[in-house]
């Protein structure tokens, strides 16, 4: 066994000079101690401090003349621990010129040779304090803007609700357009216009208020007290009105408005989280009906909630069963009456087999993440039912099919899709069609799935120009095949002068360009004969030429020949149309 002797210090004691030798080791081990160690006695007199304990309550002590000394403390404190008898571990702050420092420090009442002592040790724990400190802010406060996150404002707001009695308000606000913002700009100028909203948002909060950034392009306000909904709709309207001025952030003016939805304590929720979902739904139907406003919650959302809910629900239901169908629509060149492509359009066969438009459900597909399933599904059926689409269109026929510009944007998506229509033996039937989104913003598309499309010989459709972000210069940096003018521009155009120069100024480039122009909405003779006579437009579509025409519709055909596929007239045109030679006479 190892040998402890030479720690025995009673029996060095015995030896000549051990205990001088002793004391010498006692003071030099104490000197160096990294703890900082004190001995006083009951009067408050330090009878013992090394070097570690000097340091921590006398060196660079910052002193105003008033306020007692870490070391005063330290020694007020140490009466007090003797009189009461027991020993205590407690935290000391002691504030420096360079900043704050902690100290851990143990205290021992102890008996010594008949007298009262007490022994403390101190350790820095300034570096733990500060982590730990940290680690509270980093779980407590958003680190882009500052602001509390959510478990704050809901423990404010909770806490509130538990005194009872006293009104407040939670403002739930959503930066509208957000992801466009990202796209355009890119995330950090993104990130520098949520730091700056939440600027212009606090500004005129007052020290009872509270905001709080609670997720990416979402926040929530506090507003406390409030004793009537007016001053609360004032304020919402006035931050609006703050919010629609422009941001100027590295070089660029950039416009931002807010959606705010708005509940009140206790009439709209007895608790933080009722008072929150109820704030969220108000703001919710802000989003419905246009964005940029404020709401108030009441009764009546909670229906439309619920309503909500069960399409939801519908939604998921029908994808599960299959009950989505494709419905073609031709595209139709106006000068020789042929069918040159068709698109395929989505459509929902409810519970009672009543089919249900698009606009009834995508926009919802595509919120809640289910819109790549219902594009897959479309293809899926083109795939099936090709020889019937061969055989009532034409071999030659294109086939469009719609994305979203979320999912063009998303190569996560377009990659797996892309491989999908390569798939299918004839990729180059198809037709990709996207809105204008997809090419102005900074995504994915352009760079990444464009080149990739293009590889297998996709076309590229460009749907609904003229309703989004667009502008005539921008068509500049598009590569597509197609534009598609929005029927907003083709509605009565044959009465609308300026509607008239747009669309000749949007052909003029389109040609220069090399894309084809399809006018799409299509509903009356004079619309048709105003395309013809006085544009070169060549390729339309719309319920003049056919409705979108479904598949069980298509089973029962006769086999066209190329001569029958050439006149509409017997198949997709309305019988009653009238000849260009009965109508009014355009010129260009």
């Amino acid at each position: 066994m190892q040998n402890f002797d030479r720690y025995n210090f009673s029996s060095w004691l015995s030896e000549p000079g051990g205990a001088n030798a002793e004391l010498d080791l006692l003071r030099g081990v104490l000197k160096m101690l990294p703890t900082g160690v004190t001995v006083q006695d009951e009067h408050g007199h330090i009878l013992l401090m090394n070097d570690a304990a000097a340091s921590q309550l006398t060196e660079a002590d910052e002193q105003d003349g008033t306020a007692p000394s870490p070391l005063e403390r330290r020694q007020e404190a140490g009466r007090a621990l003797l009189r009461d008898g027991r020993p205590v571990v407690i935290e000391e702050h002691i504030e420096r010129a360079n900043g704050a420092q902690t100290l851990l420090t143990a205290h021992k009442p102890v008996r010594i040779a008949a007298r009262n002592l007490l022994l403390s040790s101190s350790a820095d724990i300034s570096g733990h304090k500060a982590f730990e400190e940290l680690l509270i802010r980093s779980a407590n406060f958003d680190e882009l803007t500052g602001l509390p996150m959510r478990r704050v404002i809901e423990r404010r707001a909770s806490e509130l609700v538990r005194r009872g009695g006293e009104r407040f308000a939670l403002a739930f606000i959503d930066l509208d357009n957000f992801k466009y913002i990202n796209d355009y700009y890119g995330h950090a100028t993104g990130d520098a216009l949520l730091v700056e909203l939440a600027r212009r948002i606090g500004r005129d909060l007052r020290g009872t208020d509270l905001l709080s950034r609670i997720s990416g392009d979402e926040f929530l306000l506090l507003l406390h007290p409030v004793e009537r909904l007016e001053e609360v709709a004032e304020f919402t309207r006035s931050m609006l009105h703050r919010l629609s001025a422009p941001f100027f952030i590295d070089g660029a003016e950039v416009f931002a408005s807010a959606s705010i939805g708005v509940s009140l304590f206790p009439e709209h929720g007895d608790d933080y989280d009722a008072l929150r979902q109820n704030a969220d739904l108000a703001m919710y139907l802000v989003k419905n009906r246009g964005k940029g406003a404020v709401a108030f919650f009441d009764s009546a959302m909670e229906q439309e909630a619920l309503a909500r809910m069960k399409v939801e629900q519908s939604l998921r239901l029908a994808i599960l069963e299959k009950r989505f169908c494709c419905a073609f629509q031709p595209k139709v060149d106006i000068r020789t009456e042929e069918i040159t492509g068709i698109e395929a359009l989505v459509r929902l066969r409810d519970n009672e087999g009543v089919i249900q438009a698009p606009g009834a459900f995508v926009n919802l597909a595509v919120e809640l993440g289910l819109i790549d399933e219902l594009t897959h599904l479309v293809l899926a059926e083109i795939v099936k039912s090709i020889d019937l689409i061969n055989e009532t269109f034409g071999h030659e026929a294109t086939i469009s099919i719609n994305v979203a510009a979320k999912q063009a944007a998303n190569p996560d998506f377009m990659r797996p899709f892309a491989e999908a229509l390569a798939a299918t033996g004839f990729p180059r039937r198809f037709m990709v069609e996207v809105t204008e989104d997809a090419f102005v913003t900074k995504s994915h598309f352009q760079d990444e799935i464009l080149p990739l499309l293009r590889e297998i010989g996709v076309g590229i459709s460009i749907d609904d120009f003229g309703v989004g972000y667009s502008s005539l210069s921008a068509l500049a940096d598009i590569t597509a095949d197609e534009i598609k003018i929005d029927r907003s521009f083709i509605t009565d155009i044959h009465k609308r002068p300026r509607s008239q120069g747009i669309l000749r100024a949007i052909e003029s480039l389109s040609e220069a360009l090399g894309m084809t122009v399809i006018a799409e909405g299509i509903e009356c003779f004079e619309e048709l004969a105003y395309l013809q006579g006085a544009t070169r437009i060549r390729h339309a579509q719309g319920y003049y030429f056919s409705r979108p025409i479904f598949l069980e519709e298509l089973k029962p055909a006769i086999p066209l020949a190329s001569d029958a596929r050439k006149s509409l007239a017997s198949r997709a045109m309305p019988e009653s149309r009238p000849s260009l030679a009965r109508g009014t006479s355009y010129r260009r």
